[in-house]
């Protein structure tokens, strides 16, 4: 326990740029949401290389409800380390990719408004990513709802507030499910008598499998299932990312929906492993369905920020996967999954959006020819599209190969099965890099699309280029952080790794 609030700081420096900008002049907000921004990512990284393989520990504890034994409890594991550096990452590189783009002529809530809520929403999923008690981050995974939807409905296309209206009742619904599980748990609790909902002792009760624990497990996968997005409960993300702006749709999809299989982790497998175990054959199927299913939807999709969504859901489905294959390597990549997804799908959006901005349509028939033009922007498309689709030498490609090596070691034929997935995402990211870059340009194109990147778009994207290619070729610190968390959940959930006949023969 330490006496300075070291992750607390973490969260509510956001909090303070939101103070500032709404404050400030709306010429200032940009610069000062762009500072608090580089200034969290500059404290994240100090923990971050202070914690020193965890040496340091950086956990915080006060009594909140303890007659429900609810506490304010952070804590700061592998799992928690790499979202946060995920999330510090993203938002200056979003509030970058926006700073051009003139939301005080067109929208009430102007630019001050836009920068607040990226803000809001880093801090509400910093908190979430650093709670280490049940009903704290039951609260923090609601309260993103809030500056989400304001983004989406506020600052996005002509059907923004239909988009970001399914989006809130979809959060809403999944969050009241939510909340009947956790009034489960804490009626488990209380009736173990010893009453806490901290996740290590929660871990530690061991729930007795019954029809209740069942039902309260399954109430928690729908509703995090639902954040992830999950077929068939996915249908809010296609059209929130087609009306949302670049910048939105990369904060949600590269942050905001990792929250859901986040908690399964830290909730459905540290807390109910039995029940894991039990629902593990059927969320394997659901996670093959959502594999196929978005990759199939995204080769026949027509708009291009639909595809992206669609895409989305088939990498969701191999982060749940791995997961409930529960296997050392299988856990530590879909970990490794989550950063790597946020990284490159977050570049693919804002990528094509900048393309979008200048054509004026989002539509896949309205390009062609790209390349010949702009060739910064097709070259930054590719990268970032073969790294969505995992090709050797990017992150994405270290994540995807744990996460089917180690579902092999169990399930050797949903593996195999799996393995196809990864076919239909070449086809759909070849395809559509075909169909917008290569090829003469029509006049249309050539007019509107006048210019390649600037400077500023180049900044945008660089990092996360950057980022997915060094983990890429060097994903050891990355792993070796994941490490421990993995053990720790293999031990609760009380699972070992298979031993190959070759392993068995060799002892």
């Amino acid at each position: 326990m330490m006496a300075f609030p070291f992750l607390s700081v973490l969260g509510l420096l956001p909090l303070v740029g939101v103070l500032l900008t709404c404050l400030s002049k709306p010429r200032a907000a940009k610069v000062l949401g762009l500072v608090t921004a580089l200034v969290t990512l500059a404290y994240a990284a100090g923990l971050i290389a202070w914690s020193q393989g965890f040496e340091q520990i950086l956990g915080e504890q006060v009594d909140w409800l303890p007659m429900i034994g609810s506490s304010y409890a952070l804590n700061f594991d592998g799992l928690s380390l790499v979202m946060v550096a995920l999330t510090v990452l993203l938002v200056p590189v979003v509030l970058i990719a926006e700073w051009r783009s003139d939301w005080s002529a067109d929208h009430r809530l102007g630019q001050r408004g836009f920068v607040a809520m990226v803000l809001l929403v880093e801090c509400f999923a910093l908190f979430s990513f650093l709670s280490f008690d049940l009903l704290l981050f039951y609260i923090f995974f609601e309260a993103t709802l809030i500056p989400m939807y304001f983004l989406i409905a506020g600052w996005g296309g002509q059907k923004g507030r239909q988009a970001g209206v399914k989006f809130l009742i979809f959060g809403l619904a999944g969050g009241l499910i939510m909340l009947f599980a956790v009034i489960g748990v804490i009626a488990l609790s209380l009736g173990s008598g010893d009453i806490s909902l901290n996740f290590a002792d929660l871990s530690a009760l061991q729930f007795a499998s019954t029809p209740v624990t069942k039902l309260i497990f399954i109430c928690f996968f729908i509703a995090f299932a639902m954040k992830a997005p999950m077929f068939p409960v996915h249908i809010w993300l296609p059209d929130a990312a087609e009306q949302s702006s670049a910048g939105t749709t990369a904060l949600l999809v590269g942050v905001l929906d990792k929250l859901g299989t986040f908690a399964m982790i830290r909730v459905c497998l540290g807390v109910f492993p039995e029940e894991s175990a039990w629902a593990s054959p059927v969320i394997m199927i659901a996670a093959l369905v959502s594999i196929f299913y978005g990759a199939f939807a995204a080769i026949g999709s027509r708009n291009l920020l639909r595809l992206l969504a669609y895409t989305s859901i088939s990498h969701f489905g191999f982060i749940v996967l791995g997961i409930f294959a529960v296997t050392s390597a299988s856990i530590s990549g879909s970990i490794f999954y989550m950063v790597n997804h946020g990284l490159a799908t977050g570049a693919l959006f804002l990528a094509i959006g900048y393309l979008i901005s200048r054509r004026g349509s989002a539509s896949l028939d309205a390009y062609g020819g790209v390349a010949k033009i702009a060739p910064l922007a097709a070259g930054f498309t590719l990268v970032a599209g073969l790294a969505s689709c995992a090709l050797p030498g990017t992150s994405s490609f270290v994540s995807e190969f744990l996460v089917v090596a180690g579902v092999w070691s169990r399930h050797p034929v949903i593996a195999g099965v799996a393995v196809l997935g990864t076919v239909v995402a070449a086809v759909y990211i070849l395809r559509t890099y075909q169909r917008l870059m290569t090829g003469e340009p029509s006049t249309e194109v050539s007019q509107a699309i006048d210019k390649d990147l600037n400077w500023r778009e180049r900044i945008a994207l660089i990092p996360l280029v950057l980022a997915f290619l060094v983990l890429g070729f060097w994903p050891q610190p990355a792993l070796q952080v994941i490490e421990p968390t993995t053990q720790y959940y293999m031990s609760v959930a009380g699972a070992t790794d298979p031993v190959s006949d070759l392993e068995e023969g060799g002892r």
